[in-house]
């Protein structure tokens, strides 16, 4: 016996108030939730398995036009189709259809916004930024749905040449928004930026592109001739340098120290996660001679910053730090971890992993980690007492690379 349709009216519908499916007949229901709502529902069992599709709401859609849904829905289901998943594969083709008035700088303000949260600080955001502008001259104005390889190397090719590092940081920060805007349906396909199995054959890894530079060094055995020079200047960039070439630090780390960063009874200075490029605390161990440094600049207080800038409220500029330590000696600041690194490994018995907990390396070993709980801080202190007396002494005996005299 054929199931009845149109067992419902206009009447009973409106009237109709507890909580249940009322079925209309044809797979039709009307659908009351607990808490008042009234939804139109096409129920149908495919694979063994029951299946409600909404239709629409019932203060929307009227019995009538209920009905008509159902009917084309059955008319799916007769020619094989499931209702479902044919509206799924309509919502995407509107989508695909509306992504080709996406354009890829779009995409990239949009990956931005959504990934604000997760950058490590200001700078890091300003990076992704600036990086992804490099590729708008080609690909900016672009939809993102016509973004292939082709269009990538175009791109990103140029760069690779000049710069392969660069590029290759580039390239990856590519295949996110590609990445995302698949996610987000406003693409389909392979993504055109991957590196394996896919762009390794059409440019040469970076390593084989030109030889990565890394930053000048300073011969561990000119440090204290350094210090000597660093010593004599009374600048405030001075005192930065000098506090940096103590600790070990990273030179933005360092300018951008709070005097509510330090603690004086403890010499301690707690670096805090969101200004480390670990993104973790660090907790740095001050030696008499960097406790001295502090204690001139808190001599001299005159912002929340231990190094203050000319221009009120901010720190001393890392590039001004930067300059100075070419003046002296030629070589970069970041050069100056290297010459403390060094010096560890060749002039002392301290173990390497608590030289590398004093530069705030991420450990690579994942399993290295899991086991490394503390941080070294009580021969730390020992290492960086031995460095301070080392940069205090004079040059040792043997053959010494003399440093470049400051200009005047």
């Amino acid at each position: 016996m054929a199931r009845a349709l149109n067992r419902l009216s206009v009447l009973k519908v409106a009237r109709a108030k507890e909580p249940g499916m009322y079925a209309d007949g044809g797979s039709l229901y009307l659908r009351i939730a607990p808490g008042g709502s009234r939804q139109w529902i096409f129920r149908y069992v495919t694979n063994g398995r029951l299946r409600d599709m909404s239709i629409g709401p019932a203060h929307t859609l009227t019995l009538a036009e209920a009905r008509e849904r159902a009917t084309e829905a059955r008319k799916l289901r007769l020619d094989g189709i499931d209702p479902i998943e044919h509206k799924r594969a309509r919502m995407a083709a509107l989508r695909a259809a509306d992504a080709r008035t996406i354009t890829f700088r779009e995409c990239c303000e949009a990956y931005l916004r959504s990934h604000d949260a997760s950058w490590t600080s200001a700078r890091h955001r300003a990076q992704w930024r600036s990086t992804l502008a490099q590729l708008y001259p080609v690909l900016g104005a672009l939809p993102v749905q016509a973004i292939d390889t082709p269009l990538v190397l175009k791109a990103i090719k140029p760069i690779w040449e000049k710069t392969p590092v660069t590029a290759s940081r580039l390239r990856g920060r590519l295949e996110a928004v590609l990445g995302w805007a698949t996610v987000h349906h406003y693409r389909a396909g392979d993504n055109p930026a991957k590196w394996g199995g896919l762009l390794e054959h059409a440019l040469p890894a970076p390593g084989k592109v030109a030889r990565v530079e890394h930053h000048s060094a300073l011969p561990y055995g000119n440090i204290a001739e350094l210090m000597t020079k660093v010593r004599s200047d009374t600048s405030i960039t001075a005192r930065a340098l000098e506090f940096i070439v103590l600790t070990a630090a990273r030179s933005g780390e360092a300018v951008g120290a709070t005097w509510g960063e330090i603690d004086f009874d403890a010499k301690v200075w707690v670096v805090p996660k969101h200004r480390m490029k670990a993104g973790r605390e660090h907790r740095v161990p001050l030696s008499d001679a960097a406790m001295g440094v502090l204690r001139a600049m808190r001599a001299i207080r005159q912002s929340p910053y231990v190094f203050p800038g000319a221009n009120a409220g901010k720190p001393v500029r890392g590039g001004t730090v930067w300059w100075l330590a070419n003046q002296l000696a030629g070589v970069s600041v970041h050069g100056l971890r290297s010459s403390f690194r060094d010096w560890s490994s060749e002039q002392t018995d301290f173990p390497r992993e608590v030289a590398e907990m004093a530069l705030a390396h991420a450990i690579p070993s994942a399993v290295e980690a899991a086991y490394r709980r503390g941080d070294l801080i009580q021969k730390r202190r020992q290492l960086m007492d031995a460095w301070a007396d080392y940069c205090a002494k004079p040059s040792g005996a043997g053959a010494v690379t003399p440093i470049r005299a400051a200009r005047s």
